[in-house]
């Protein structure tokens, strides 16, 4: 007999459990909550733009709609952490940790332009857990929680069937920031380019309205919410150098099939 044990086949990944459908729906409540807030502000004669010391704006409404994240997650959910575009870091004792953007696309708010989002994302200790794009303008959501699927509404979301970068529609939140070389890359590839951007590009690309959206430059809770949303949705997220998460530094979302002809042609550029 031999004492060697036979081999095995590697063990399969863990999948990580679904999250509770609770917890979504309560994640979804504050972020409409939050984003209802701004409403008070869009288009208001007495709105204030403040500069931040980076330059960015911020407004009332970015503030108390980040405050009231932060209350109700503090009454609902005492030992979680939060991280946040407006407030210092709170952390938490349980291992999860939400992230919270109370209005991306501040300055498309400022002019009233009403494709501004409320973020709000959930990690636990298995990765992304929750994420929601809530659209306050528009009356719309786009939610998902791991394992349980990715809704608009109430209705099941998906991402398009695009096969190609030929015809397919790519957001931006701005061009201004890409490399000319790789602009021109994405063009010749037949893309239609389009500046629907911010949260609002990666909800249409999670409910199959458009086909990509590529940010070269991004903040942690720009697009925290996007990696479950997207792969809950049947599509993908990466940064620009192909990784995996919220934290590359930039965010491409696609429905899956172009993805890397895209990061290939962008690379390439």
């Amino acid at each position: 007999m031999s004492d060697v044990p036979p081999s095995r086949s590697p063990a399969a990944p863990a999948v990580p459990p679904p999250v509770d459908p609770a917890l979504l729906q309560t994640a979804v409540d504050i972020a409409r909550e939050a984003g209802e807030v701004t409403r008070r502000w869009f288009r208001a004669a007495d709105l204030v733009v403040d500069s931040k010391a980076d330059g960015t704006p911020v407004t009332a409404a970015d503030r108390a709609a980040e405050r009231l994240v932060r209350e109700r997650i503090a009454e609902r959910f005492p030992g979680d952490g939060v991280v946040g575009e407006e407030e210092a870091e709170t952390c938490g004792d349980s291992g999860r940790r939400w992230i919270v953007d109370p209005i991306d696309g501040t300055k498309a708010f400022t002019r009233g332009v009403p494709l501004y989002s409320t973020l709000l994302a959930l990690e636990d200790e298995h990765g992304p857990a929750v994420g929601v794009i809530v659209l306050p303008a528009t009356e719309q959501a786009v939610y998902a929680g791991r394992g349980l699927g990715c809704w608009c509404d109430g209705e099941p979301a998906r991402v398009s069937e695009t096969a190609g970068l030929g015809g397919a529609y790519l957001m931006s939140s701005s061009y201004s920031h890409w490399p000319d070389e790789a602009l021109l890359a994405v063009k010749h590839a037949g893309c239609h380019l389009r500046t629907w951007g911010d949260g609002y590009g990666y909800a249409l690309v999670a409910t199959g309205r458009a086909d990509a959206m590529v940010d070269p430059a991004v903040e942690l809770y720009d697009v925290a919410a996007m990696p479950v949303i997207l792969a809950e949705a049947g599509g993908r997220f990466t940064s620009l150098e192909g990784l995996d998460g919220a934290a590359g530094g930039s965010g491409v979302a696609t429905n899956g099939r172009i993805h890397d002809d895209l990061l290939a042609a962008i690379a390439d550029g």
